[in-house]
C-alpha cells in the first residue's frame, strides 16, 4: 500500500507494474482475503497488517466485483492507461517535443511487431508496451532467458515510457505547456 502511493508519485509508470503485480497476487490467492491474510499479510511488521488488510481486502471486492479475478486490470489501472494514452496523444501533436517524438517513432516497430504477435487489436499501443514490460519482469523473475530481440524492444519501449512518465509528473505538477 505505501509503495504502491510511492509509486505513483514517483512514477507512474512503474506504479502500473507495481498494480498488475498486486492484481497477479491476488488471482494467486483466489481473491480470498484469508489466503492474503496467511500468504502475504504475514510477512509485514504487526503495526502495518491492519492497512495492508484493508487495501487488499478492497483490491480482492473491487476485482470481484468488476469481474477480473480470472484475467484483466481493475478500472483503476485501467484509468491510468487512458490517462496516458490522452497524454501520448497531446504530445505528440505538439511540436514542443520532438525527443518524445522521437522515442515513440523508435518504439513504434517494436510496438507493432507485438501487437501483431499477440493478436490483441482492442489493446492502445500504451497496453502492449506495459504488457510487454511485465511480460519481460515476469521472464526474470522466473530467472528465464531474454532473447536479443526482446531486450532490444523492451529498451526501446522503456526509454519510451520513461519519457512518458517524467511528461505525465511533469503535466501532474501543472509544469508541462504542451500549446504552442
Amino acid at each position: 500500500m505505501k509503495i504502491s502511493k510511492e509509486l505513483k508519485e514517483r512514477n507512474i509508470a512503474e506504479y502500473l507494474i507495481y498494480m498488475w503485480q498486486v492484481e497477479d497476487l491476488l488471482r494467486a490467492n483466489g481473491c480470498d482475503i484469508d489466503k492474503v491474510r496467511v500468504n502475504v499479510i504475514a510477512r509485514y511488521p504487526e503495526e502495518e497488517r491492519p492497512a495492508l488488510e484493508e487495501w487488499y481486502g478492497n483490491l480482492c471486492d473491487m476485482m470481484r466485483a468488476e469481474g477480473v479475478t480470472e484475467r484483466g486490470h481493475l478500472q483503476i489501472n485501467r484509468n491510468v492507461i487512458l490517462n496516458l494514452t490522452e497524454l501520448h496523444a497531446a504530445l505528440l501533436a505538439s511540436t514542443k517535443y520532438p525527443f518524445y517524438n522521437a522515442a515513440y517513432f523508435k518504439a513504434l516497430p517494436f510496438i507493432v511487431e507485438l501487437r501483431q504477435k499477440n493478436g490483441q487489436k482492442e489493446e492502445t499501443e500504451l497496453e502492449t508496451c506495459f504488457e510487454a514490460l511485465y511480460g519481460v519482469l515476469l521472464l526474470r523473475l522466473q530467472k528465464k532467458e531474454i532473447s536479443v530481440g526482446t531486450a532490444k524492444a523492451v529498451e526501446a519501449i522503456s526509454s519510451f515510457l520513461s519519457l512518458l512518465a517524467n511528461y505525465y509528473d511533469k503535466d501532474r505538477r501543472g509544469e508541462l505547456k504542451l500549446d504552442d
